[in-house]
């Protein structure tokens, strides 16, 4: 329970951290699949040595901030002292790898952004097995801790990253960019900056949107910690199978993104409402199987990811997990309305939607979960996704591209 706990006082941060770099991944990868959308080559190309600038800079920034400000930050949290070095001993491993997962993130969406999803899951999987291999032996046999779950996390990016580059090396080519297009040169100067400017936008609107997001649950996180270390700890694991089955809804949201980016780039806007339209019918589905699911066998999977017998632990997890699943439909609407919205060259609106969230949390940890305990910390999220996605969606309705208005 402690260790669990160790990991959830600091899961916030986690996604903060890595949340950016990937949200700015997602961002250079957007403006690649634009690139493929209208067939240039050459374009392309100098979009991925865009990226490869960016994206090396960006995750140089957030590992320089996280060094500094991370046990800082644990601190003011208010993480209990019991386990405030072994959360900082886990948190401090992942900021340092920050730069391997953006790497990852980055070339999986390169290779989604020109119609390749297959590979990345391949290597996923890959990457996966081995981290559970590395977590047994670095926990269980070395004896490291949680410090040996992060650093198993770290060293299985780092492999599916050397995949992928070999991968594009040898296969995709047409993703691998020469010396001529790291230059911006005088007679392609407009060019070049407007290029820079459209990657810098998109990327750092779409790594401010997680980040934002990820700040809201930091000050979530700080309500939580109040509640004890067994709460803690059944939150962790409830969490950790949240983010296991929702996973179909953030890889919908991800290949819509894609889907929308190219034609966009192709200028196919029937294309794009009849894909949001399935994409919506889908997340309505996940939500009705994720509902089956957490009815029949919430309390087991808290007890399977916990390895707990607390019944503060057991009761918290399943309680969450239950309370969550009907809202499925309402975050798979949300999380594919935004990524379609920044797809569409859209920067601004869909980044008030995190702003939302971040506000949402900030009342919940003020006024309801002093009053309401865990209970308002399990509805907090599915009650803002809700004015999210009606925010969202009354933008996407309005998109000139996809619903352009009609002339007479």
């Amino acid at each position: 329970d402690t260790a669990l706990a160790a990991i959830g006082s600091c899961g916030s941060i986690y996604e903060l951290l890595v949340g950016f770099g990937i949200g700015i991944g997602n961002g250079l990868a957007i403006v690649a699949a634009r690139s493929y959308g209208v067939q240039d080559e050459d374009l392309l190309k100098k979009t991925v040595a865009g990226s490869l600038v960016i994206g090396f800079l960006s995750s140089l920034c957030i590992t320089l901030a996280g060094l500094v400000g991370l046990h800082p930050l644990l601190v003011l949290l208010d993480t209990p002292a019991e386990i405030l070095e072994e959360a900082y001993s886990y948190i401090i491993i992942i900021d340092v790898g920050v730069l391997v997962m953006f790497a990852y993130n980055l070339c999986a969406g390169l290779l989604r952004a020109i119609g390749n999803s297959f590979m990345p899951l391949v290597f996923l999987l890959i990457s996966s097995g081995l981290n559970v291999a590395l977590d047994l032996v670095f926990i269980a046999v070395v004896g490291m801790g949680v410090k040996g779950a992060a650093v198993a996390t770290v060293i299985s990016q780092g492999v599916s990253v050397v995949l992928c580059i070999f991968y594009v090396l040898r296969k995709t080519r047409v993703l691998v960019p020469e010396r001529k297009h790291f230059q911006v040169g005088r007679k392609h100067f407009q060019v070049g900056r407007k290029l820079y400017w459209d990657l810098f936008s998109q990327s750092i609107s779409m790594g401010l949107m997680s980040s934002i997001v990820s700040a809201g649950s930091v000050v979530l996180q700080y309500g939580i910690n109040g509640l004890g270390t067994l709460v803690i700890a059944g939150h962790t694991a409830a969490r950790k199978m949240f983010a296991f089955t929702d996973m179909p809804l953030i890889a919908m949201a991800n290949a819509g993104s894609t889907f929308v980016s190219q034609n966009y780039g192709a200028n196919h806007p029937d294309r794009v409402r009849k894909g949001m339209r399935e994409i919506y019918l889908y997340s309505v589905v996940v939500a009705v199987l994720a509902v089956l699911l957490m009815n029949v066998g919430a309390e087991w999977m808290v007890k399977l990811i916990s390895g707990s017998s607390e019944a503060v632990v057991l009761e918290n997890g399943a309680k969450y997990l239950i309370w969550n699943a009907p809202f499925y439909a309402v975050l798979g609407v949300l999380l594919s309305t935004r990524y379609a919205l920044q797809s569409l060259g859209q920067k601004v609106l869909p980044l008030f939607s995190s702003v939302i969230e971040f506000v949402g949390k900030i009342l919940f940890v003020l006024f309801f979960i002093p009053r309401f305990a865990y209970d308002a910390v399990i509805l907090c999220e599915p009650i803002i996704w809700c004015f999210m996605t009606v925010e969202l969606v009354l933008v996407y309705l309005h998109d000139p591209f996809v619903f352009p208005k009609k002339t007479e």
